[in-house]
């Protein structure tokens, strides 16, 4: 079964608060995100499994991307664990992510 995710259902998937402002900034994640509709389906199951790890999905407020992000030190135990499922999940749907510098956080720039 394919199922597409509205902008709308995506902010409740993600936890933000509907109103013109988030709606107009997942648009502009969507807009900006190459092939965003081909792994878009999977992001609520993604974003449940980074919870495991103190991981989430959220919206970046410096670049129109969704960003994964954990926030946890870089000693923490499962840091290890949160990397090694973002490059699963990054292998498996053929995405290019951008890690951000001294951080556990990777935009999501698109598929190949």
């Amino acid at each position: 079964m394919h199922l597409d995710l509205i902008p709308e259902a995506l902010l409740v998937q993600l936890g933000y608060v509907k109103n013109e402002q988030t709606l107009k900034q997942m648009n502009a994640i969507i807009d900006n995100t190459n092939g965003f509709e081909k792994f878009s389906q999977h992001l609520p199951s993604f974003n449940d499994a980074l919870a495991i790890e103190k991981g989430f999905i959220a919206m970046s407020n410096t670049e129109d991307y969704l960003k994964i992000k954990c926030d946890v030190d870089s000693s923490a135990d499962n840091l290890s664990a949160f990397t090694a499922l973002v490059n699963h999940w990054a292998e498996k749907y053929k995405l290019e992510l951008k890690k951000v510098e001294d951080k556990n956080t990777y935009y999501i720039i698109g598929q190949h």
